[in-house]
């Protein structure tokens, strides 16, 4: 991953770096959390194929240490950070300016479970939504996850930080950890270095649409930002760079998951704003292929 505190450009002279645009984004939940590199080096992608017109830019992770609620308080005020990458729901796009391009096509709303090895024989069974609804799903407390679950009649576990969910789940305060596609393959090896019972659920799969923005403060800066982030966004989807990106993203991220006919449980998101580019298929990932058993 290339350095993310940008050089503003190799020829810029002093005065322009005072007049930099500046995205400072959460800085990770843990020292091994890389779950947002990619979102961030896209956004770093944008923001050079922008330099011609918008001049230099700072990205950076602020050095205060924050969890995902804290982030989005701080961000409402423009406080310590001007730019974070979450999954969308009215609320957050009320209260923070969208770009209402997903940035991971929406793979972050293909869901695996993480669980303990020896519990693999609670999940065999399932074949309904209502089997399945019969086990209880960890998440974080300020995540949009929990909400879509609870609508959706699931029984969900919370923890205040992403740290504290894997050692829950190892002492089995809940049954399985719901993690997007993107996420679940590093967690576990991360994870399974102190937790060595952990293990991804081999049958199933649930999925919502969970589209990915990037968030900015609704303030003039804010919006200057976020219109500047939207532009390079556009450009990299025009040349074609934007699915290069993405393809190489899930094609390094999907090759150790086995998806091929697993059953899958489709469930709605009542958070999605009337908004949401739903219709632009060309934005979202059916999965189709990956999905498909195999003969």
């Amino acid at each position: 991953m290339r350095h993310l505190l940008a050089t503003l450009l190799l020829v810029c002279p002093l005065w322009a770096q005072a007049q930099a645009m500046r995205y400072a984004y959460p800085p990770p939940e843990s020292g091994s959390d890389v779950r947002l590199n990619y979102y961030w080096e896209l956004l770093q992608a944008a923001l050079d194929a922008t330099s011609p017109k918008w001049g230099p830019y700072v990205l950076q992770a602020s050095p205060k240490v924050m969890n995902t609620g804290r982030a989005e308080l701080l961000l409402t005020t423009a406080t310590d950070i001007s730019v974070m990458t979450r999954t969308t729901s009215v609320a957050r796009e009320q209260a923070l300016r969208p770009i209402r391009i997903p940035l991971d096509k929406g793979l972050t709303g293909y869901r695996l479970f993480l669980i303990k090895a020896d519990t693999q024989a609670w999940t065999d069974p399932v074949r309904t939504l209502e089997q399945l609804q019969l086990l209880s799903i960890g998440q974080g407390a300020t995540w949009v996850d929990t909400e879509i679950l609870r609508a959706n009649g699931f029984t969900v576990v919370t923890a205040p930080t992403y740290d504290l969910l894997l050692p829950m789940l190892d002492s089995k305060r809940f049954d399985l950890f719901s993690r997007g596609v993107n996420e679940i393959s590093h967690e576990l090896t991360s994870g399974s270095r102190v937790y060595p019972g952990l293990a991804i659920e081999r049958k199933l799969l649930l999925y919502y649409p969970l589209p990915r923005y990037f968030f900015f403060p609704r303030t003039a800066e804010g919006e200057r930002l976020a219109q500047r982030a939207e532009e390079g966004l556009r450009l990299l989807m025009k040349s074609g760079k934007f699915e290069k990106r993405y393809q190489i993203f899930k094609k390094s991220i999907l090759s150790e998951l086995h998806l091929s006919g697993r059953r899958v449980f489709k469930i709605s998101n009542p958070l999605l704003p009337a908004e949401t580019p739903l219709a632009e298929r060309e934005l979202w990932d059916t999965l189709e292929p990956e999905l498909r058993a195999r003969p």
